[in-house]
């Protein structure tokens, strides 16, 4: 059975730092790529960052303070989290993507809330 399990979320003053990490198992971790995203109340679902084998593509929002990485050996991936802001707020999950599909997110997580205090 493949779970995606998140943790390191939690209640942060703007400025700070949260560190995510997200436990894949049941599957080939190395066979996927593996994105972050977070949806906020009220609001669409959106793309935060992705990682395929190394580096990152991040949303604009995002971009500069986001750092995503993985951990093949661990079968986890993570999302440094700087500078935040308010408007981070959001429940933040990850989902992993057979890499012949790429974007095509197959399983999800069940998603961690990072609340970011002015």
């Amino acid at each position: 059975q493949v779970q995606l399990v998140e943790s390191g979320g939690g209640l942060v003053q703007a400025g700070g730092s949260l560190r995510l990490s997200c436990a894949a198992s049941g599957l080939t971790f190395s066979s996927y790529n593996m994105g972050w995203f977070r949806q906020a109340p009220g609001k669409e679902r959106e793309f935060v960052a992705a990682i395929r084998w190394s580096g990152g593509s991040y949303a604009d929002p995002v971009k500069g303070r986001f750092t995503i990485s993985r951990d093949n050996a661990k079968n986890t991936v993570y999302l440094q989290m700087n500078s935040l802001k308010p408007e981070d707020t959001a429940v933040y999950s990850c989902a992993a993507a057979f890499r012949a599909t790429p974007n095509n997110y197959n399983y999800w997580g069940q998603g961690t809330q990072v609340t970011v205090s002015s």
